[in-house]
């Protein structure tokens, strides 16, 4: 299993914050791996709504099934699944000063195939994707947090 966590301020509303971070369609836009992601379920998004996922990383493409399981408040929860692996996004959106909120961003990844070694490799893989990740997701945030 491998993890990462990221708290970071955007200039964003936590409510719009966490409402955008909820359709994980909007991955595209904040996720660097995520290529295409398609929702499965009618609107409006809600627990148990769900997405085909499509990602590249360096150079390897991964489909998921993403699902919506938890809305919580100021958190919310989208899991991942293929044969090879689970994923957890375990997203918070906190108000800060400023009409800003305060994200916290954690990804889990369990391989059911690999064992130690493939952890290892997804440990490095996740923490370099989350570099990026916070970048991409305070810039769309910043956008998002100037819509009405």
């Amino acid at each position: 299993m491998a993890q990462v966590s990221r708290t970071f301020l955007v200039d964003c509303p936590a409510p719009r914050a966490l409402a955008y971070l909820a359709d994980f369609a909007n991955a595209t836009e904040w996720d660097p791996g995520t290529v295409a992601c398609e929702p499965l379920t009618e609107p409006p998004v809600r627990v148990g709504s769900r997405w085909h996922n499509t990602s590249k990383v360096l150079g390897r493409t991964t489909e998921l099934e993403y699902t919506l399981t938890t809305v919580e408040g100021e958190r919310v929860v989208l899991e991942g699944r293929n044969d090879g692996s689970t994923t957890q996004d375990d997203l918070t959106a906190r108000p800060a000063a400023g009409d800003r909120a305060e994200i916290t961003y954690r990804a889990t990844i369990t391989l059911t195939k690999g064992g130690a070694v493939g952890d290892l490799g997804t440990r490095l893989l996740l923490q370099y994707l989350a570099k990026k990740t916070v970048r991409q997701m305070t810039t769309v945030l910043a956008q998002q947090g100037g819509r009405a």
